[in-house]
């Protein structure tokens, strides 16, 4: 670990920890961002996880940037990686389908596996939530197995359902809301996953770790699924 402290804005400093994406990382970030709460206390007005930074906006009207600064490194000094990240399991069903996963047979085939392989594969992990962004409660989440990897869509969508799962790169994520997107779209839950009457109004938060469990479309209409089909894409090969 390599602390770097940027400017990000007159009232915001972004403290860069990594360079690189790992499930590793995350320790480090819940621990300095527990330092940094207690340390700036009032004067700490938000703090921004993500895979590798810590964004920290702090109150200008109490701190200049040079104190703002210099109470970052402070928090630093000595700090230990987190032994108990204190994040929440969750086990979010999908219902696997080109229907509403477009993309099953494009990963399949760029993997050289069965579409039901790229679904056992998907939902073997317990994926780490490692930051949220893009659109109210979406939980950019990782890494998916090497094989699975798929480079975003060339052109996106210009709607993506609410409750489709998707993947980009070794990411993976669900659609909290409908929206525009580009992931490779391979299945979809009835989960709601972005709620105003729910605390917090995100499911998932950073730190949070999440099974995807396989189910049938039955179930999935059961549980208040949406099975609207989705359109397939042009691809490059």
């Amino acid at each position: 670990m390599t602390p770097r402290i940027e400017v990000s804005a007159l009232d915001c400093l972004t403290l860069r920890l990594f360079d690189r994406i790992d499930e590793r990382n995350m320790p480090w970030l819940l621990a300095a961002a527990e330092r940094l709460t207690e340390r700036l206390g009032s004067t700490l007005i938000d703090l921004v996880p993500s895979y590798t930074t810590l964004l920290i906006h702090y109150d200008l009207n109490r701190l200049t940037a040079d104190q703002a600064r210099a109470e970052v490194l402070d928090a630093l000094n000595g700090l230990t990686a987190a032994e108990d990240l204190g994040g929440r399991e969750h086990l979010v069903p999908v219902w696997y389908d080109r229907r509403v996963g477009p993309e099953l047979a494009l990963i399949a085939e760029r993997a050289g596996l069965e579409v039901d392989a790229v679904i056992e594969r998907h939902a073997a992990h317990a994926y780490q939530v490692f930051a949220l962004g893009f659109a109210p409660g979406f939980a950019f989440m990782g890494l998916v197995e090497e094989c699975l990897a798929t480079p975003r869509l060339a052109t996106p969508r210009k709607r993506v359902a609410a409750g489709s799962v998707g993947i980009a790169d070794r990411q993976t994520a669900a659609y909290p809301v409908a929206s525009p997107g580009g992931w490779n779209l391979i299945g979809r839950t009835p989960v709601r996953l972005f709620d105003y009457r729910q605390d917090g109004y995100s499911l998932l938060r950073p730190g949070d770790r999440v099974r995807f469990e396989p189910i049938d479309h039955a179930a999935f209409l059961r549980l208040g699924g949406d099975d609207s089909a989705m359109p397939a894409m042009e691809h490059d090969r």
